[in-house]
């Protein structure tokens, strides 16, 4: 295996949007040096003034001839950008064996270039902020934990749901608030989900259509599967003796969203590109984030495992933050996990090639403890 570039100290954190957080505030304390790079210079100057760093790091004007010709072996470069900009920004990298992190899922354009990235002692971090991200720690947690005590061996068979929302601290009539591109909520709508139901592989060609209630502490939402779920059970490591009864992982909305976006359903289901376009810019228009708006992040990941033998184990994390006038929740769930997960390139404690967050027990409950510490708070309950 390649050992990684040693770390230059270096923080390239391009893009400064909404879930640029206090987890760049958190690098300018670790990071030797840290430039935060946006559409222009004095935009960059803007956002840094906003969260307080102006003097603790360097405002660039972006574009990607620019980054590249201030990058050095071993610094970090950090994605905030829309995912079809990761291939470009990592080809970057690979090709100044500079290292690699983004919150978002791994895309094919990502992937195809692990191998290089390895060879050239490249790390890549992704799937390392919210939801992707801190869902992964939380299952990997509780996949651990019941391993303990049902054994890895014994033949058993298993729930896990993964849910995650962003909406309203207040609820409002639409029962939704954007905390990303209109847009990119509804073409995510539209994308099938696979997930499994009742021990067998299940695919809705519209998620919404599979909306169910969804009961956490008492408080009734309404929860929907997003993506395709399967292949994380390869991902998670779950152990082949144990078999999924429902494995899930999917979208938290508030009671009544589905009531209340039933004429944006209809739309979709219609499947206009041109008008879909349309009406993500009147739902901005019409659906404003304002300076007194507050979001409410809500995380619940469930593990409950039964054995032939009658034993059985059941755990839940929950994670349950209200954001602040500083700070949005979204941002504070997404920046901070990021920030440690580049905390520890610059350590060196990950290898090169590939990271999906911590993958393993014992590395999530380190990078859990560590969140808890930073001032990311949720809950174990073990039944």
């Amino acid at each position: 295996m390649t050992e990684p570039v040693p770390a230059s100290g270096t923080v390239h954190w391009v893009g400064a949007g909404l879930s640029t957080g206090s987890g760049l505030a958190s690098l300018c304390d670790t990071a030797a040096r840290v430039r935060l790079w946006h559409r222009t210079e004095e935009r960059a100057a803007q956002a840094l003034a906003a969260q307080g760093l102006t003097g603790r790091a360097e405002p660039r004007a972006y574009t990607p001839p620019a980054l590249a010709a201030e990058l050095a072996p071993g610094d970090v470069v950090v994605s905030m950008l829309p995912a079809p900009e990761h291939g470009p920004l990592l080809g970057m990298c690979v090709e100044a064996r500079a290292h690699f992190a983004c919150s978002s899922y791994v895309s094919d354009a990502v992937l195809e270039q692990v191998p290089a990235a390895e060879a050239a002692g490249v790390t890549v971090l992704t799937e390392a902020g919210l939801d992707p991200g801190i869902d992964h720690l939380f299952a990997h947690s509780l996949i651990a934990r019941a391993s303990e005590v049902i054994g890895p061996d014994t033949a058993a068979s298993y729930t896990l749901t993964s849910y995650c929302g962003g909406v309203p601290a207040v609820p409002n009539d639409f029962r939704y608030r954007f905390s990303w591109a209109p847009a990119g909520v509804l073409n995510a709508l539209r994308s099938p989900a696979r997930y499994i139901e009742d021990g067998a592989e299940t695919t809705a060609d519209r998620p919404w259509t599979a909306t169910r209630p969804h009961v956490i502490d008492g408080e009734t939402f309404e929860a929907y599967p997003n993506r395709d779920s399967v292949p994380f059970v390869q991902q998670y490591g779950l152990p082949a003796a144990w078999k999924p009864r429902t494995f899930v992982r999917g979208t938290l909305r508030l009671d009544g969203w589905l009531t209340a976006w039933a004429p944006v359903f209809e739309e979709l289901d219609r499947g206009d590109d041109r008008r879909i376009a349309e009406l993500a810019r009147e739902l901005a228009a019409r659906h404003p984030t304002t300076e007194a708006d507050r979001d409410r992040v809500v995380l619940a990941v469930s593990f409950d495992v039964r054995a032939g033998s009658g034993a059985r184990w059941s755990g839940r994390y929950l994670l349950d933050l209200i954001g602040t006038e500083e700070e949005s929740a979204m941002a504070r769930c997404v920046s901070r996990p990021l920030a440690l997960g580049i905390g520890h390139i610059l350590d060196g404690s990950l290898p090169a090639g590939l990271s999906r967050a911590a993958e393993t027990g014992e590395r999530s409950e380190e990078w859990l403890d560590e969140l808890r510490e930073d001032g990311v708070g949720f809950t174990l309950r073990i039944d």
